[in-house]
């Protein structure tokens, strides 16, 4: 077997926050619904970052930066990716619906639609909304979703961590073209 060597962080070809505000936009925001855990906040930052999401809506009781406990698990991304404080989610949605947003709860719902037989449309914008580690995405907020999107899962626990649902559905988007 071949010797491998990683790469150093000088070659990975970051690109600067500044140039990150830059780059074509993706049709993607998160909406980050009450979500306790300032290092869910963080590491919710570190994924947008990576799969290059327009806006973080950071809504209610979410932890907002500055934050030590952001950082720790954000890395910078929260200086990379834009993002607002809003008082309600629902509001939120409302103002993103007016900007033409697909409105997306991750969610099990009675008639949520499993991830791996979704595609997003081309052209269309997506917000995704991530709820409450306790609750999950407040009910208003779901019936004011155009449709919930659900990960499928095999094991025993009914839910996953935010932050890790949350790199999934990027991911996903991200593989299937947008």
């Amino acid at each position: 077997m071949g010797k491998d060597r990683k790469l150093l962080n000088i070659e990975l070809g970051r690109v600067s926050a500044q140039e990150y505000r830059q780059l074509p936009p993706s049709g993607i925001v998160v909406i980050m619904d009450n979500i306790r855990s300032a290092h869910n906040v963080g590491s919710v930052f570190r994924s947008s970052d990576a799969f290059k999401v327009d806006r973080v809506f950071l809504c209610g009781i979410c932890a907002v930066p500055p934050s030590a406990e952001i950082h720790k698990s954000a890395l910078g991304a929260e200086d990379s990716v834009p993002w607002e404080h809003w008082d309600d989610t629902l509001a939120a949605v409302e103002m993103l619906r007016s900007e033409g947003y697909t409105i997306v709860s991750v969610e099990q719902t009675v008639h949520s639609v499993k991830l791996d037989a979704f595609s997003p449309e081309p052209g269309r914008r997506y917000a995704l909304v991530f709820g409450n580690e306790v609750d999950g995405v407040r009910q208003d907020v779901v019936d004011a979703s155009d449709f919930s999107l659900e990960i499928p899962q095999s094991g025993t626990k009914h839910s996953l961590n935010v932050s890790v649902s949350a790199g999934i559905l990027l991911w996903s988007f991200r593989q299937k073209g947008r």
